[in-house]
């Protein structure tokens, strides 16, 4: 981190810091541990073109925070200095999770999905899912809103950077037709939207604490979709959350039309060896 940059967070924080450590992590942005003499913050920096994304994921845990139903790292600033952004956020000393540890984060999530009196799908705030832009344009009908502004930006990205091939892709009328058929009435809930294994921590305490969101509403499966797409998170966290939110008929299904958005990110982020598990899930279910 460059000094100019580092003093102006001193001056914005009000404290004098002592110790800038690299943390490892970062794949979207810089990350950093800066300490005082009794504190210690995270600051993620990233260039002026992407302050944007950092100032979503500072709503995004603000969002969170507002429900008062799980833990999120408490947001201090976010903004830009010369070339660069940042965000500078609570730091959390965690530990490796207990099975206790994940039936509560099973609670707490089930818990954070349950709240909220919202009616319709999407948020107030376009935002990111790692780099790459996530509408959130509202819609009244879940269908429509996962096509829209799910599948079918990330689909197009596809087939314009080469990833997919313009006949290897379903029609819009194909993804709306059989999402009807597999998704039930849906009240919307509030999402994490990119809940992998490296997007929670357990404190010292054992408190869940859950970090760089992609917040919307829509389908609290997709959440749990993401979880199991890349191992799991055991069989203590689903126990838990199952006790709240119990399994709904086409569960499994779903499960794979929602882990197709979060496999065609991964395309377009990483590239094709992702390739093969969408080509699977669009034959299986759009053809």
């Amino acid at each position: 981190m460059d000094k100019e940059l580092l003093e102006h967070i001193s001056t914005l924080l009000g404290v004098v810091l002592k110790k800038v450590t690299p943390l490892s992590g970062g794949d979207v942005s810089e990350v950093y541990l800066l300490e005082t003499v009794t504190d210690r913050f995270v600051c993620k920096v990233n260039t002026l073109a992407n302050s944007p994304l950092l100032h979503a994921e500072k709503i995004g845990l603000e969002v969170i925070a507002a429900s008062n139903t799980i833990g999120v790292p408490k947001t201090y600033d976010c903004g830009e200095k010369e070339e660069k952004a940042f965000l500078v956020m609570e730091f959390i000393e965690s530990r490796t999770a207990t099975t206790s540890d994940m039936s509560s984060l099973g609670h707490q999530l089930a818990t954070l999905h349950m709240s909220g009196e919202v009616t319709i799908f999407g948020g107030e705030n376009d935002n990111y899912i790692g780099s790459l832009p996530q509408s959130n344009t509202t819609h009244n009908d879940w269908v429509s809103f996962y096509v829209h502004e799910r599948l079918n930006p990330q689909l197009k990205i596809a087939v314009d950077n080469g990833q997919l091939l313009q006949n290897e892709i379903p029609s819009q009328e194909k993804l709306i037709e059989r999402c009807k058929q597999l998704f039930p009435n849906i009240t919307p809930s509030l999402l994490h939207g990119d809940l992998w294994s490296g997007n929670y921590l357990i404190s010292h305490s054992g408190v869940p604490y859950l970090i760089d969101p992609a917040v919307y509403y829509g389908h609290y499966e997709v959440d749990l979709a993401m979880t199991k797409l890349f191992g799991g998170f055991g069989n203590s966290f689903y126990d838990a959350y199952n006790e709240l939110v119990p399994l709904e008929n086409g569960w499994k299904e779903r499960q794979d039309i929602y882990q197709l958005y979060y496999l065609l990110v991964h395309l377009n982020m990483f590239g094709p060896s992702y390739k093969p598990s969408v080509l699977h899930i669009i034959s299986t279910y759009f053809t």
